[in-house]
């Protein structure tokens, strides 16, 4: 796992261990179908070590968004979802304002406009959060357009 060995380097360059809990927390992120809250990554976690708590979970959370090896994204719930980065697969998230679902969809027009948009400006962009909302195609209003017209 490639990112284990970032976030072994990283905490290393911290003087901080690598303890096993911290590897435990990633790897439960790195192997997670969808966006789970710090509670579903609790709960996968305990699964495999009944002895770690939720402190230590949500403190590794937070110490892999500051490492750029997780990120954290509010998905409509009023509470942070996480997913580990992938950096060679950038992708944006839509989520259902009725059921929830959350789609996730890559785009190359937005990153050739992100690039194009780069070049004109001279702006070097590290990030880029992008989050659609509205309702899927079960929960759209009969007779609604998939979007405005500009």
């Amino acid at each position: 796992m490639r990112s284990n060995e970032s976030f072994a380097s990283a905490i290393r360059l911290r003087g901080m261990k690598l303890t096993r809990q911290r590897q435990l927390i990633l790897e439960v992120l790195e192997s997670s179908r969808g966006h789970p809250d710090a509670e579903m990554v609790y709960a996968k976690a305990k699964e495999r070590d009944p002895r770690i708590g939720f402190a230590t979970v949500y403190r590794t959370l937070a110490l892999l968004k500051q490492l750029g090896l997780a990120e954290e994204h509010n998905l409509g719930e009023g509470h942070g979802h996480f997913e580990a980065v992938d950096k060679t697969k950038p992708h944006f998230h839509f989520t259902c304002l009725k059921c929830g679902k959350v789609v996730e969809f890559v785009s190359p027009q937005i990153l050739r406009t992100t690039q194009s948009l780069c070049e004109k400006k001279g702006l070097l962009v590290t990030d880029i959060h992008l989050h659609f909302s509205g309702y899927c195609r079960h929960c759209r209003p009969a007779g609604s357009e998939c979007a405005e017209k500009p």
